[in-house]
């Protein structure tokens, strides 16, 4: 096991440099912290580059017991509680966090899919509707998430943390144009779905064919370009006084929605 107690080290240096995006991606890697995602990425397969342990915690009978059953899966790098806790976002951090590869997708696998139901999100911004979205995703067996331009990196840690484990589950895709994809996947016989509030009811959809179905901006919704160019426009009835949904909400509903159809 390698100790490290200075800020000048390599891997230290590179934990840090992956709080910003153009260094997750220029090296396709991300940070988890924590006992549970550490595991799920294990069992997932996630391939893992290092995982960090505070020496607080790598001390303690918890720490001993994670380290006896983890040992073997990656390479173990033990940090002076200071420098971990500098490295770490929260403010109690429980003392073991994991730097982890991912790999960029294809968008062309949607088109091998059968019958696929894919979400895509138009300029999501808060990390925690992105990680809900994606953590509900997982619940429901969306096929794919495709992320237009705007949207929040699904590999910043707030993220990561709130889909709890679900990231490495859900088949992510990226997508430089919006208008561009949403238009090939429509061209090749996909219904293209907004939700909006002047829709259809939702309870009057068939879900059953291949779709892609696009949840807004929190502040904006839906791109008019793209409300223009979709096929049909679907709405969340709602007999109370709130003017609309939360993002992460209304994709929940839909997802249960489209569940409901196709079992």
């Amino acid at each position: 096991m390698l100790e490290v107690s200075s800020n000048k080290n390599p891997m230290i240096k590179e934990v840090r440099s992956l709080y910003k995006k153009k260094n997750r991606w220029a090296n396709k890697l991300f940070i988890i912290e924590g006992i549970k995602i550490i595991e799920e990425a294990i069992i997932n397969q996630i391939e893992i580059k290092y995982i960090l342990f505070s020496s607080s915690f790598i001390d303690s009978q918890e720490g001993k017991n994670f380290y006896y059953k983890i040992q073997d899966k990656a390479h173990i790098v033990k940090v002076k509680d200071s420098l971990f806790k500098s490295l770490s976002d929260t403010e109690n951090p429980q003392g073991v966090m994991a730097v982890c590869q991912f790999n960029i997708r294809d968008l062309a696998e949607i088109e091998s899919l059968s019958n696929p139901s894919i979400f895509f999100l138009d300029g999501l911004q808060d990390p925690g509707n992105m990680g809900t979205i994606i953590r509900t995703a997982d619940a429901f067996k969306i096929d794919g998430i495709i992320l237009g331009q705007g949207c929040v990196d699904p590999y910043n840690l707030k993220v990561v943390r709130s889909t709890m484990g679900s990231i490495f589950r859900v088949p992510l895709y990226s997508c430089h144009n919006s208008l561009e994809t949403l238009a090939d996947l429509k061209n090749k016989g996909f219904n293209i779905l907004t939700a909006t509030l002047e829709g259809e009811p939702i309870y009057n959809f068939d879900f059953k064919d291949k779709l892609v179905c696009i949840i807004g901006n929190e502040a904006r919704g839906v791109n008019p370009k793209i409300l223009h160019m979709a096929n049909k426009s679907i709405k969340i009835p709602m007999p109370g006084d709130a003017e609309s949904l939360n993002a992460a909400v209304a994709a929940s509903i839909i997802m249960y929605e489209l569940m409901k159809s196709r079992i």
